[in-house]
């Protein structure tokens, strides 16, 4: 599970709202498997973005919070040990030199965080470059959201009620919706090309970027979405087409997989 807690304040977590935002997020997923009649000792599957695996064996990504979903933070290792990064139309490579644009230790960059800074702009230049494709912007996203079409949903929780969308639906919807940019100076101080903004109607609906702002998450690539406008794409795009009860309805066509079970 992979939530940004609601109450945040600053960019980073503390340990505590930490521990929060998890034990949150395995709640919901425990929830969301009892509506779909998993035992009340259901445990997830800690497998890759696996948050519940339902009675026809299919993964489900599971999604709440109010402000923004992050959908994945990885340092290096990741992008180096993973083949599907590593394969996917130079992207892989690229988020490699993103983080290498960053010295080895933390302390060598806030001594000069200019040199790192404009050193990313290259590297997230040529990423707008790629992810402006719309088979490679696919194929981002459905690494990131779905590990690659491993995870066949993504559900989420809205104001008590649980949304299932099938996979391809939501990648249809968020490629072809979508377009990409990078992020421009606002104030003084600031460096443009330091991020990979989505948008949708000229609004940032989610945001591909570097995090180094403390020791502990330092060279690190953060990939978040806001979700009341991720959301409201969603649902925008994919009506629902089945209610499997009072806590789970089910959208596009999500319904032709979903739910057999209670049906036998």
């Amino acid at each position: 599970m992979e939530e940004l807690e609601e109450i945040r304040k600053k960019r980073g977590l503390s340990s505590s709202d930490a521990r929060w935002v998890r034990q949150s997020g395995h709640n919901d997923a425990l929830e969301f498997a009892i509506a779909i009649g998993l035992p009340r000792d259901y445990r997830n599957d800690s497998k890759a973005k696996k948050d519940v695996i339902d009675p026809s064996g299919d993964a489900h990504s599971l999604k709440s919070g109010h402000k923004k979903w992050q959908i994945f933070l990885y340092g290096l290792g990741r992008f180096e040990s993973d083949d599907a990064f590593r394969v996917m139309n130079g992207i892989g490579a690229l988020l490699i030199e993103c983080i290498k644009s960053f010295p080895d230790t933390f302390e060598e960059y806030t001594a000069d965080k200019m040199i790192a800074k404009e050193r990313l702009r290259v590297h997230m230049r040529a990423l707008l470059d790629k992810l402006k494709e719309k088979p490679r912007l696919r194929a981002f996203l459905n690494k990131s959201l779905f590990n690659g079409g491993e995870v066949n949903y993504l559900t989420i929780k809205d104001n008590g009620i649980f949304h299932v969308f099938l996979n391809t639906d939501v990648l249809d919807v968020f490629s072809q919706n979508l377009t990409v940019a990078n992020s421009r100076m606002i104030s003084v101080g600031q460096v443009a090309e330091q991020k990979v903004i989505f948008l949708y109607q000229g609004r940032n609906l989610a945001e591909l970027e570097m995090r180094n702002d403390t020791k502990t998450h330092y060279r690190e690539v953060r990939f978040n979405m806001i979700k009341p406008r991720a959301m409201a794409l969603l649902l925008e795009k994919i009506p629902i087409t089945e209610k499997y009860n009072e806590k789970v309805v089910v959208h596009g066509n999500a319904f032709k997989k979903f739910g057999h079970w209670k049906k036998i």
